[in-house]
């Protein structure tokens, strides 16, 4: 197990070393400040790490796919960047975001130029087709938006589907996931078949990775989550746990939930009384049990690749994902 945390940490440090090289100007100082500031703000590196992973497994060198996956992480953040200022988030990753620590305007700016810079770095690849890795970028940048359009939509809703939670889930959160492996496929040479896979593999991944924030907001611990626990309840979010609560739940029970949705609940004790409210109607078994489910298929999927050590780390990965604590 070690050896695959090794490697891991291996591929991030490659990913960590070029994504501090990416921005290569220093004014004006009002852009270029804020965008390292983002970029320097740590992470698990998971999307630029899985494209490396996706190439070796498709036969590929993983170090070809570097500037990929650094692309991939540029993008992320400018969405993070962008998200923030909709949500009025104050701090990400405990530190303060973009638009507290400067202002929205700087901070719309700052998300534009990193898109800008994704793109200017992921036209330094140089192995597999860059048309078809453009096109799959591209629709990542556009199944996002949307994604986070959805998003906010259903904020005003007092419920939604099961259905138009994962369609929603699929864009905003695994649609990335899911161009990271693809992309690691086009430049490992991967034919149809292993590109499939992957893809198949990456966005089996992206739902267990989200209900899996689902699930954490409400039972994590709170110094290793490194937020409060219960946010997603406060702000009424629609997440997994609430839209299942909400078909199962009567009575008392569905008016508060109802009135989480709707963001006008004022009980005190909210995180705890909901939260015992998903205990009562199984709601966090679901969740663990879709989320293993999702793994599963994950490295089912692995198995029309090739036995080899990028294969080997999906796996890993995958059950690493499930096993993590924030």
């Amino acid at each position: 197990m070690d050896r695959f945390f090794d490697r891991y940490n291996t591929y991030r440090s490659l990913i960590d070393t070029r994504l501090s090289t990416v921005i290569d100007r220093d004014k004006p100082v009002t852009m270029y400040e804020p965008a390292r500031y983002v970029l320097s703000g740590g992470g698990k590196r998971v999307r630029p790490v899985l494209v490396m992973l996706a190439c070796e497994a498709a036969g590929g060198d993983p170090r070809d796919a570097v500037d990929a996956g650094v692309a991939v992480e540029i993008l992320h953040n400018f969405t993070l960047v962008h998200d923030d200022i909709m949500d009025r988030a104050d701090t990400r990753r405990g530190r303060l975001t973009v638009h507290k620590k400067w202002d929205e305007n700087i901070a719309i700016l700052v998300g534009d130029e990193l898109m800008g810079i994704a793109y200017k770095t992921l036209l330094n690849t140089e192995k597999g087709d860059m048309r078809a890795l453009t096109r799959v970028f591209t629709d990542g940048v556009i199944e996002v938006c949307e994604g986070q359009s959805y998003d906010k939509e259903f904020e005003l809703l007092p419920t939604v589907s099961e259905e138009e939670y994962m369609m929603m889930i699929s864009k905003k959160t695994g649609w990335l996931v899911a161009i990271s492996a693809e992309m690691g496929a086009i430049i490992g040479g991967a034919d149809d078949a292993r590109r499939a896979a992957l893809v198949e593999y990456a966005r089996c991944v992206g739902r267990a990775f989200q209900v899996q924030d689902d699930l954490l907001d409400v039972v994590a611990d709170k110094e290793e989550f490194g937020k409060p626990i219960g946010g997603d309840i406060i702000e009424g979010k629609k997440t997994f746990l609430l839209v299942k609560a909400l078909n199962r739940a009567t009575g008392d029970d569905l008016a508060l939930l109802e009135a989480v949705a709707m963001k006008t609940a004022t009980q005190e004790n909210l995180v705890a009384r909901v939260t015992a409210i998903y205990e009562e109607y199984g709601v966090l078994d679901i969740a663990r049990e879709k989320i293993a489910q999702d793994t599963d298929a994950a490295i089912r999927a692995l198995e029309a690749l090739e036995d080899n050590d990028g294969r080997q780390m999906l796996v890993w990965l995958a059950q690493m994902l499930l096993e993590r604590k924030h």
